[in-house]
This record gives structure tokens, C-alpha cells and sequence, in this order.
């Protein structure tokens, strides 16, 4: 019956859609195909004959609900055909309510708190009038000095498609019909995160097999979750860059994984055809992206000016424009806008609601990494202290712990770290706080001797360093990604008057941190955490939770290992901890040789300073007796894997137990490991649980050197630990 009632609808939006698109003359359809940005603009009557004459399909970046719907009514009721209008807006880690960045959401590595989080931004985003989002971001980062790291899960394909496809659903619900769900955007299609340099809008060269294996695959679990559409990429791939990349738009996209939603430009990357060097001008972009199966034009104006030309010059055949608005108006039906195009503002939840900002501060407090915890200086204790130094500029920055690409946050709403400190301790212990620089950019030092002096007075110096939200996110990426300022010198300085440290740092994207590591006693990175950030941090800092967040991504130790990454191949002289010299034990002058030689830097060897997957706890996890319930697996078999986790610490606490395999031998050589599952467990002190993962043989299958997905018989080896770095390791067959 669900079947029957399911095509029924296919084929009465079909039908609708087609009554429609034979109503439309070729402006109209046009019209359709073109996104205008609204920002700060009232009803001008410029706008108004606009939406009266049918020329725009959707607007972004207006959300006064009132106005918003104002356009709509002039939209529906004014306009010959009465289509109502998609409302787009970047609603990336919340709306007035803002969680962390996403890069700190995918260190909690916790599917249904990254849905959680997407339906509360939803539902606030919804009560503005906005119906779709441009999220989620699912490109693969591999480079930490790419600003828009800070967008992404990470590095690891795996971990990025459950997340992503956990984000969809958050974002878009049980139906787009339901109050407050609103369409998703899987962005940006494809490889924008492997740009040359780290540099935003840069070239990217990626082969079609890595394309395949490692970039692609969040795209597909987007696809695959329901996703209503897709966004290019502002960059060029392989010489063609994505907004007219008919291999990725229609055969991948299209023909291959059967996506039915539709893709939108990014903002005026159909412009920049013609300044990539594609095109000769605004004409050939417009029909080079058409053509490639760009269905509506974000912010620039190519589509508008040519389409019709092109179509009347036998160029372009109209039918493309008829499957393009088609897919539009799909999304509209989908959505419900024909029944009811206005947002009535009262029948959803209020900004920054207790739900929301308990959402917030649960997936801040588990977003939280704690990398380092020497002689267990963590968590503190409030009854054993007196005074407390709080220094840093990032302490007491409502706006700043907000992260990147919080256009309509409410910093009002935030609470900072000193803020809960203080309400944390209460009267009974001193809290001195120094903010000791203006930003986290300042390079003055004059108050560093005076803020170390009063500090040294204190028990204890807790430090909140990192970056300013504007150092991360689009356009802003950096070629040096140490602490920014006089940070290193302030940590030196307060290092020297002999007291505990512990740092916090809140940033938008992995730092390197060899500069400063050993002087300072136990680190939480909390990336940017977001509203309740304050509240989260100090309930890691004073033990009320256990910190659980796992690192979605490699640290590296210098900037110059850039990209360290662990699921790399192994190379013909792969390197191990044996096998290297480090610069300063060459002798003078030595003797040039490469005989055994491997891939290591001679400086900074080859590990990077903390791995994907890591994180510390207060607990003390022990791995035991792993195996499988078969040593050798057929094709279609699942092969049930298991390990012993057992809590050895004298605190409750959160697990993320990770599944590593190997395929040793494949027609394209494969990762030296590759994450395959993952489970949060929650255990008491002296607490075992089995951990058991069902790995079916799907799950190894690749792309091979023909370009088509295989899966190969060979052998594999098998990890289960708490980081990419596990050492418990067992082994499988697979036969034909």
C-alpha cells in the first residue's frame, strides 16, 4: 500500500510539474533557474516587477520574516503563475542558536547529536522563513590551512558520510513537509578541499580513482540519505572546473548515483567560467554550466541575460530548461510552499529555547579533544583551590567562540568560559582574569610580565587561546597555522612562574602546536564551540563529564608535513619509527646516500604530532581478546568482529571504539588503514563490555584501475582501538 501511495505521488507531481512547465513561455522558465540576493534590501519595486513578471525562482539572504513573506505573497499572488520562491540562507552550525563548527561536531563523532544539532538550527532557520540551507559541507580536508576546514568532518571519507547523511536528516526530517524542515544542500561537488596550497578558490588535481575512493563518497552517502541538492564548487577539477562539469553533474551525479534533486551554482561561479579561462564570455559560461547540468544560477546573472538567447540561437536545446525547472519545482511541491508558501513564525520554537541550547552545550561538551593530561593535573578540583588566573583573549568573546559562518548568531545567547568558571566555583575561590592581548592576532607583549606576575599568585593558570572566528572559514586560510600573535611568548612567560597550565584553545581549524606543547600541562581544544561553549568547557575542566571527543583529523607537527593524513598509501620505502635519521644526528658532511631511505621528513619525521581518532579521557581504556567469528569470509558474508574494552580509570566515561582494516594487495594499491565502523560506549570504572562490529564484504569493496567498483578476494588485517593508531590487530581472509 506505502508503495502504491508512493508512486501515486510520484506521478501527481509529475503530472503538476508538467501542467506547469507547459503553462510557462521561456522567461518564466528561465526565471525559475535564477537565485537573487536580497541582503538588507526592502520590497523595492525594482524586486517587486521582478517577482511579478516571474523572473526568479528563489532569494537568499533575507531573513525578516515579515518581508520574507511579503515577497512570497507578491511572488504567489501577483505573478501570472504563482510559484512560490525557495529562501535560501547559510545556516551552517546553527541559526541564532550556534553549535560548534562542524569540524567540532565531528570530533564527538556522535551520528545522532550532529542530527540533533541540524534540526534545532532547522527549525530556528525555519522560523525566519528560510527553507533551505547550503549544508552540508562535505568535502574531504586533508589541509589544515584551508580555511574552510573549519566547514568540514575531516579528513576521513567514513566518518564524513555518516555524519553528512545524519546532517540531511536533521536538516530536512521525517518529510519536507513537516513544520520547520527545511532543504539540504550537499556542497560543495566535488574535490573544493584538496585546492592546491590550501588556498580557497585554487586549482585541485585529483586523480579519477582518489576522486572516486576518497572525495566522492561523502557526496553519495548525501545522495543516498535523501539530500534535495547539490551545490558546485568554485573550483577547477582537472582543467574543468565543477560548474561545468558535465562528468561530475551528469554522468556521476546523474546517470550514475540517480540523484533527482537539483544543483545550484555557488555564488557567481558561472561568472567565473569566463575568469577560470573556460569560456570567452558571460554567454559561453551560461550555456557551458547549463549544459553541464547547473539548474539554477546563484547570484549572478548569466542564466537571466543568455539562456534565452541561446535557446533562440539553437544553442541550447529548451528541453534542458524544462528538466532544470522541473527539478525546481519539484522541490517545491516537495517542500509544501504551492499549499502554503508563508511562515507563521508562533508555530515553531523560539530562538535559543532550552531544548536548543541544551543541544548546544552537549555537543560542545563532547566535541571537546583532550590531548594532553600530564600527571593528571585534570579534571580539577573546586574544593582544593583558592584562586584561579584566567588568561587569554579568547576567555571572555561571545562572538568569537561562535566560529565562522554564523550570519544570524546571537552572541547575546553565548555564555564564555569565564563566565561559567565563575558560576561554576562560586564566592568561595578567586577568579582573576587577564586578558593580557586585544586578539588573538596581538603581537604587544607589554603586559605580559605584569599579567605573569599576578597569575603566578594564582593555584592555577588556565590559558583560552586559538583564533578569532575571522581566521577560519571561506578566503581565510593561512600558510602559517602556529598559534597567531604573541601566543607562544605569552605560554612562555607564564610557564616561567612555575605554576600548573592548562590551556584551552578554540579554533577553527587543527593548529601546530610544537611550539608550545611542553610548556603547558593539560590542553582541551575545543575548536570553535559555539553558544554554550563556556558551559561545556568548564564542565570538562572541573570533572562534571569526562572528556570524549576524538580528533576527526591529523595534527601535524610542522606545517611543512601538510597534508598528514592517516589513511595515506604505503609508498615502495614506507617509513617507520626505526627507520629514519633526524637532521641534527647527520654528520658533517656525510656521505649523499639514499640506500635506505624512507618517505620521512628529516626534521619533523613522519608522524604528525597527534593522529586522527585520538583523544584522552579521564578514564583509562584498556583493548583486549580481539577477533572474528571466521578466518575466512566469502563474497556476500558479513564477518562479526569483536574486542574487550574495559574501563581501568576511577571514572564513568565515553568510549569511541574505531574499526581499522587493511586490504594488503588490490589492482590500485589501497590506505595503509581505513575506518570502517565506530561505536561510543559509555562504561563505569572497572566495567568490560565486547564491542562487536559486522563488517559485510560491501563494505570493502573500492574502485579499481578500470574505474568500477570491485571487491577483490586477498588478505586483510584488522584493528580495534581507541585512535588510527591502534596496535590490536588481527587478521581475514576473503574467497571467492
Amino acid at each position: 500500500m506505502e508503495n502504491t501511495s508512493a508512486l501515486q505521488l510520484v506521478r501527481e507531481t509529475d503530472d503538476f510539474v508538467a501542467s506547469l512547465i507547459a503553462q510557462m513561455d521561456l522567461a518564466e522558465k528561465i526565471g525559475q533557474m535564477c537565485q537573487i540576493d536580497v541582503a538588507g534590501e526592502a520590497l523595492s519595486e525594482e524586486l517587486k516587477a521582478r517577482l511579478s513578471a516571474g523572473e526568479v525562482g528563489s532569494i537568499i539572504n533575507q531573513v525578516d520574516v515579515e518581508l520574507v513573506n511579503e515577497i512570497q505573497r507578491v511572488a504567489v499572488e501577483e505573478s501570472r503563475l504563482g510559484i512560490p520562491l525557495l529562501i535560501g540562507r547559510d545556516v551552517i552550525h546553527g541559526f541564532k542558536t550556534v553549535l560548534p563548527i562542524p569540524i567540532g561536531q565531528a570530533a564527538s563523532w556522535n551520528r545522532d547529536l550532529v542530527e540533533a544539532g541540524a534540526r534545532i538550527s532547522a527549525l530556528e532557520a525555519a522560523r525566519a522563513g528560510v527553507n533551505w540551507t547550503f549544508a552540508p559541507m562535505l568535502d574531504i580536508a586533508r589541509d589544515p590551512r584551508w580555511g574552510r576546514v573549519a566547514e568540514s568532518f575531516g579528513e576521513d571519507p567514513f566518518l564524513a558520510s555518516v555524519l553528512g547523511a545524519a546532517m540531511v536528516s536533521g536538516f530536512q526530517g521525517q518529510s519536507l513537509r513537516d513544520n520547520g524542515s527545511i532543504a539540504a544542500c550537499a556542497k560543495h561537488f566535488a574535490g573544493y578541499g584538496a585546492a592546491e596550497s590550501g588556498r580557497d578558490y585554487a586549482t585541485t588535481n585529483i586523480p579519477e580513482n582518489e576522486l572516486r575512493n576518497v572525495y566522492l563518497q561523502p557526496f553519495h552517502a548525501a545522495v543516498t540519505a535523501g539530500a534535495a541538492t547539490v551545490m558546485t564548487s568554485f573550483g577547477d577539477l582537472n582543467g574543468i572546473p565543477c560548474t561545468a562539469n558535465g562528468f561530475l553533474l551528469r554522468q556521476i551525479l546523474r546517470e550514475e548515483w540517480g540523484f533527482s534533486g537539483f544543483v545550484v551554482s555557488d555564488w557567481d561561479s558561472v561568472f567565473h567560467l569566463k575568469i577560470h579561462g573556460l569560456t570567452a564570455d558571460d554567454a559561453g559560461s551560461a550555456l557551458e554550466a547549463a549544459q553541464a547540468g547547473v539548474d539554477m544560477e546563484m547570484a549572478s546573472t548569466t542564466y537571466k541575460q543568455y539562456l534565452a538567447q541561446l535557446v533562440e540561437q539553437g544553442k541550447l536545446s529548451e528541453s534542458v530548461i524544462d528538466q532544470a525547472v522541473a527539478r525546481i519545482l519539484r522541490l517545491k511541491l516537495a517542500l509544501g510552499l504551492f499549499e502554503n508558501p508563508y511562515t507563521e513564525p508562533e508555530a515553531l520554537p523560539a530562538y535559543g529555547n532550552t531544548q536548543a541550547l541544551d543541544v548546544a552545550r552537549q555537543t560542545a561538551r563532547e566535541s571537546i579533544v583532550m590531548l594532553k593530561n600530564a600527571e593528571t593535573l585534570l579534571p580539577l578540583s573546586a574544593n582544593t583551590l583558592r584562586s584561579i588566573a584566567v588568561v587569554g583573549p579568547l576567555a571572555d568573546a561571545p562572538y568569537e567562540q561562535l566560529g565562522t559562518w554564523i550570519f544570524d548568531g546571537d552572541s547575546a545567547l553565548s555564555v564564555t568560559p569565564l563566565e561559567a568558571i565563575r558560576r561554576r566555583v562560586g564566592p568561595e575561590v578567586e577568579v582573576n582574569f587577564f586578558q593580557a592581548m586585544a586578539t588573538s592576532r596581538d603581537r604587544n607583549t607589554d603586559a605580559f610580565e605584569a599579567v605573569a606576575e599576578a597569575a603566578g599568585q594564582s593555584d592555577v593558570v588556565l590559558m583560552f587561546l586559538g583564533e578569532e572566528s575571522i581566521l577560519s572559514g571561506e578566503a581565510h586560510c593561512r600558510a602559517d597555522i602556529n598559534l597567531p600573535g604573541a601566543q607562544a611568548e605569552l605560554v612562555r612567560k607564564l610557564k616561567a612562574a612555575g605554576k600548573p597550565i592548562i590551556a584551552v584553545i578554540l579554533a577553527g581549524r587543527p593548529l601546530t602546536l610544537t611550539n608550545v606543547i611542553d610548556e603547558i600541562d593539560a590542553l582541551l581544544f575545543a575548536w570553535h564551540p559555539g553558544t554554550m561553549g563556556g558551559e561545556a568547557i568548564s564542565d570538562l575542566l572541573f570533572g562534571d563529564f569526562s572528556p570524549s571527543g576524538k580528533l576527526p583529523v591529523s595534527f601535524p607537527r610542522h606545517v611543512g608535513q601538510v597534508p598528514v593524513y592517516y589513511n595515506h598509501k604505503n609508498s615502495g620505502k614506507p617509513p617507520s619509527d626505526d627507520a629514519i635519521v633526524h637532521i641534527d644526528d647527520i654528520d658533517a658532511n656525510a656521505t649523499q646516500t639514499s640506500l635506505g631511505m624512507t618517505a620521512f621528513h628529516l626534521d619533523e619525521g613522519f608522524r604528525p604530532l597527534f593522529p586522527f581518532g585520538f583523544g584522552l579521557s579521564y578514564a583509562d581504556f584498556a583493548y583486549a581478546k580481539l577477533s572474528c567469528d571466521k578466518q575466512q569470509v566469502r563474497l556476500g558474508e558479513t564477518l562479526r568482529i569483536s574486542a574487550e574494552v574495559s574501563n581501568q580509570g576511577s571514572c564513568k566515561a565515553i568510549e569511541t571504539v574505531q574499526l581499522y582494516i587493511r586490504d594488503l594487495v588490490g589492482n590500485v594499491t589501497r590506505p595503509v588503514r581505513e575506518l570502517k565502523g565506530f561505536r561510543r560506549i559509555e562504561l563505569e570504572p572497572g566495567q568490560t563490555e565486547t564491542v562487536t562490529f559486522d563488517l559485510h564484504t560491501d563494505d570493502l569493496a573500492f574502485f579499481g584501475r578500470d574505474q568500477q567498483r570491485v571487491i577483490e578476494a586477498g588478505e586483510f588485517r584488522v584493528w580495534i582501538g581507541g585512535s588510527s593508531e591502534a596496535e590490536l590487530e588481527t587478521g581475514f581472509s576473503l574467497i571467492d
